[in-house]
C-alpha cells in the first residue's frame, strides 16, 4: 500500500489478517519476510516504525476507571509525548470527534457510535502516518456504520494512510481505494478496486471474493 491510500485487507476467518497486523505493530515475530512503514523497517528501526502506526482494534479495551480524557492522556505517555502538548492534543480530538461534552465521563457511559470514536481517537493520539482498523463497524447499525465511512473518508482527505479489515465487502467497495485478499496465508490478489471489479465485468465485490477464496 501506499500513501494516502484506503487499503481493504480481506480475507476468511483464519486467513491471517490479524496475523498480519500484529506483525506489523510487533506484536508476534514475522517467520519470513520485510515489512517497513513509510521506509522505516519494523526491526531494524522499531521505534520509528511504531510511532508511525495508530491501530484502533475491534474489541474495547479501555480503562474502565478513567475519564475518556484520561484515557487519550494515559496512551500519550507510551510515545513519550510531554504532558502539556498531550492534555491540548486530547482535548483537540474529542473536539474532532464530537466527545467534549463527555471528556470527563468513563467510557462504559458512552454510546456504541462515541465509543467507536474514541476507539479512533485513542489510535491518533500520538499522530500516527498510518491508522490500522480491525473490522471498525462490528456489531453497529447501519445508521453508526455510515457515521463511522463518512468519518474516515474526511480523516483520509485530511492525509491519513488507512488500512482496514472488514467482513462487510460493501464497506471494502465503498471505501477501499485499493484491496488485497489473503487466502490461507497468501495473498490470492491486490489490485485496485476498480480493476478489481473490471476484471470480472458486472460482478460484486462479493462475488470476486467468494470465487478467491473458496
Amino acid at each position: 500500500m501506499e500513501a494516502g491510500d484506503v487499503f481493504g485487507f480481506l480475507g476468511p476467518n483464519g486467513a491471517g489478517k490479524t496475523t498480519t497486523i500484529s506483525a506489523i505493530v510487533g506484536l508476534v515475530r514475522k517467520s519470513a519476510g520485510a515489512i517497513s512503514i513509510f521506509g522505516r523497517d519494523i526491526d531494524t528501526a522499531w521505534r520509528e516504525a511504531r510511532r508511525l502506526v495508530g491501530i484502533a482494534p475491534q474489541e474495547y479495551n479501555f480503562d474502565r476507571y478513567l475519564s475518556i480524557r484520561d484515557v487519550l492522556i494515559f496512551q500519550a505517555g507510551y510515545f513519550g509525548i510531554p504532558k502539556r502538548e498531550v492534555e491540548d492534543r486530547a482535548d483537540e480530538l474529542l473536539a474532532q470527534f464530537s466527545l467534549t461534552s463527555k471528556a470527563g465521563v468513563e467510557y462504559t457511559k458512552l454510546s456504541g457510535g462515541q465509543k467507536r470514536r474514541l476507539t479512533l481517537a485513542r489510535a491518533m493520539i500520538h499522530r500516527p502516518r498510518l491508522l490500522i482498523l480491525d473490522e471498525p463497524t462490528a456489531g453497529v447499525d447501519v445508521e453508526l456504520r455510515i457515521e463511522l465511512w463518512e468519518l474516515l473518508r474526511t480523516l483520509n482527505a485530511g492525509g491519513m494512510t488507512i488500512f482496514l479489515t472488514t467482513h462487510y465487502l460493501e464497506e471494502a467497495e465503498a471505501l477501499c481505494k485499493n484491496i488485497a485478499i489473503i487466502r490461507a496465508g497468501k495473498i490470492v490478489t491486490q489490485q485496485s478496486t476498480a480493476d478489481l471489479l473490471a476484471s470480472r465485468e458486472g460482478s460484486s465485490l462479493q462475488d470476486v471474493f467468494l470465487e478467491l477464496t473458496r
